[in-house]
């Protein structure tokens, strides 16, 4: 159902307490971990003039909060599911689930080989599959929602 169906079914309600801590947590990881990326990415031009050693200490400071951040993502996300009836899911709906859940797995994945590179190119590379499968699970997740 979405949004403007609820209009027409009925007044608007406000979500429980649970749901709001849980889908807040969600949300606040998210943007921790898919906004950091893109802030990260922008401030690197800045912060490479700022020393050899900079954007590894920049990186790793930021990986102290978005490795948290991803990890409370998997968890209230695994909430999230089991807190909605997806018994009655279409079929698209658990094929945007399981793409979605496919684009988290490599977002992690893309980050943490991006933490082992050790060429700029391979650093390159993995920095934008988890960027881009981050997006990805981002918009997939908003579709899910209904």
């Amino acid at each position: 159902m979405s949004h403007a169906s609820y209009a027409l079914a009925g007044p608007l309600q406000l979500a429980s307490g649970l749901d709001i801590l849980r889908l807040s947590l969600h949300v606040l990881a998210a943007t921790i971990w898919v906004g950091g990326q893109f802030v990260l990415a922008g401030l690197l031009g800045t912060v490479r003039t700022m020393g050899e050693g900079a954007p590894k200490k920049i990186a790793q400071a930021f990986g102290r909060m978005s490795w948290p951040a991803y990890w409370l993502l998997i968890a209230t996300g695994i909430w999230n599911y089991f807190a909605i009836d997806h018994q009655s899911a279409s079929s698209s709906w658990n094929a945007a689930f399981g793409i979605k859940m496919l684009m988290v797995v490599l977002a992690g994945l893309g980050s943490y080989l991006h933490t082992k590179a050790t060429t700029p190119r391979a650093r390159g590379i993995y920095a934008g599959v988890a960027s881009l499968a981050s997006v990805a699970a981002l918009v997939l997740g908003i579709a899910i929602a209904g």
